[in-house]
């Protein structure tokens, strides 16, 4: 999941996406955040905010070296959760890096409005609310 973008909307998105997230964490599934930040002050609130969310795995550009939509930011965060691609579900609110990531055979989702990707993440995973 990306931060910029999504996990760093209003306080309404983001209490709505803590909320989801743990629901979809309940349900067994790792999460991750993987973001083109690169290190600094910007890095260290990304990491900050993927705590309060819930979120244990930071992937961030600037300690990889690696970008979006690069296969192989895709293919290094998948590895790193001991995951295939294809396991894998990526929501950000750049097309480009969605098409990378299916490219590889991830699910992609791309980010509009919380209520609708809300929606799409709930039937992806079984969540029945």
């Amino acid at each position: 999941m990306d931060y910029v973008g999504v996990l760093d909307g209003t306080e309404e998105d983001r209490q709505g996406w803590r909320e989801l997230l743990g629901a979809i964490r309940d349900s067994d599934v790792k999460l991750a955040v993987l973001s083109n930040e690169p290190e600094g002050p910007g890095a260290e609130r990304v990491k900050a905010d993927a705590a309060w969310y819930g979120v244990e795995n930071v992937f961030l550009s600037g300690e990889t070296g690696v970008e979006k939509p690069d296969p192989q930011a895709f293919e290094g965060a998948a590895d790193q959760l001991g995951l295939s691609p294809k396991e894998c579900v990526l929501v950000d609110d750049a097309i480009e890096n969605v098409h990378g990531a299916v490219q590889i055979g991830m699910i992609g989702v791309f980010y509009q409005a919380l209520e609708r990707q809300a929606v799409e993440l709930r039937s992806l995973f079984g969540l029945n609310r």
